[in-house]
């Protein structure tokens, strides 16, 4: 656990906070990339690429996100993912994500990308790792943004299908450091991917895992017992069973909650009936971030500002919900507190008199 600094918090606050949020350094560990597929982009490749789609203009497609569920966002993403054929598209799409990234504040980003949606349309994972490595390089390069790579698999497909998957991934061993699950949750719990986790824990990567976004407590349990997950990704039903949420302070095992795609997809009804904040009391290690962005209606820094809005939440909250970005990251240790020392930095000239 990270100490709240001795600050004049009571100088943070309004615009004041709208504003550090915006630019102070930050970590994002929950986006999947294919999610940052903004509709402009979507169109051009599909120009590129001849692919028809169901919408002629960015207007259709934006009209299109309006989901009911999980299931009804994911029906559409893979709709999207379709345009994505080769090394320069997804070097395209993560280099737009970076830039927005770094614009937002963001200094470390962990992101998530769905082997399995593109090799089953054809498309190599030579092509798929040559982009995003590529646009990796040049982030670190020219927006000095450390980024670092989390294929997951996706649980609405056999166990035997994702170790199929995992031994595919060997030869780019270098190019990422852990497994996720994602997808379609409910139905789907963790438990179904027992040996594909305990083959990723051995070959020394790091574990993470959906979790509880719409699916039950019981699912963070089999992911923490079975599948033995350093994080959980979303995480917000644990608020429902006491001795998870315990567990979950006690052991410090970070949440990354996206806000605006909780309510986006109905889990919840609107950011000020989100939990966040429970959580935060709860004393959990919550963290903020954007999950897919383009389809969801902000990155980064609008789902930091506007849930501490929408949730009253004051400025020591708000440093929390940054420090614990980095708490949670799979850093080294110097450049964690690296990080942590610029957070400190600009909270203090924020909170400074002048």
């Amino acid at each position: 656990m990270i100490d709240v600094p001795d600050l004049d918090w009571d100088r943070l606050g309004g615009e004041r906070l709208a504003d550090l949020l915006r630019r102070a350094p930050k970590a994002e560990l929950h986006l999947h990339i294919e999610g940052t597929l903004e509709p402009e982009l979507m169109l051009a490749l599909a120009r590129r690429h001849g692919v028809r789609l169901p919408w002629a203009s960015v207007e259709q497609v934006r009209a299109a996100y309006a989901f009911t569920s999980l299931q009804s966002f994911l029906d559409l993403y893979y709709a999207g993912a379709g345009v994505l054929r080769d090394a320069q598209d997804f070097y395209d799409l993560a280099w737009a994500y970076f830039k927005r990234a770094a614009a937002d504040g963001v200094v470390h980003a962990e992101c998530f990308f769905d082997p399995q949606t593109h090799t089953a349309r054809g498309v190599p994972l030579a092509a798929v790792f040559e982009g995003l490595v590529a646009a990796q390089r040049r982030a670190a390069a020219e927006l000095g943004l450390s980024v670092q790579w989390i294929p997951c698999i996706l649980r609405h497909l056999s166990e035997d299908e994702a170790l199929a998957t995992l031994q595919q991934l060997g030869p780019w061993r270098e190019h990422f450091i852990g497994l996720g699950l994602d997808s379609s949750e409910v139905g789907h719990p963790p438990a179904k991917f027992q040996r594909v986790f305990a083959r990723a824990r051995a070959e020394g990567l790091h574990c993470v895992a959906h979790a509880g976004e719409e699916g039950p407590p019981a699912y963070i349990w089999q992911a923490l017992d079975l599948l033995q997950v350093q994080r959980i990704d979303h995480g917000v039903q644990a608020v429902h069973d006491a001795a998870l949420l315990q567990r979950l302070a006690r052991e410090r095992v970070p949440l990354t909650v996206c806000p605006l795609s909780n309510v986006r997809l109905c889990v919840f009804a609107d950011l000020p009936s989100h939990n966040l904040g429970a959580l935060l009391q709860a004393g959990l290690c919550v963290t903020v971030n954007s999950d897919d962005p383009a389809y969801f209606g902000g990155y980064i820094a609008d789902n930091l500002v506007q849930t501490v809005q929408a949730l009253r939440l004051d400025a020591r909250a708000a440093w929390q919900l940054l420090a614990h970005s980095f708490e949670a990251a799979f850093l080294q240790e110097q450049q964690r507190a690296r990080y942590l020392a610029a957070l400190q930095q600009a909270f203090s000239a924020a909170a400074a008199p002048g």
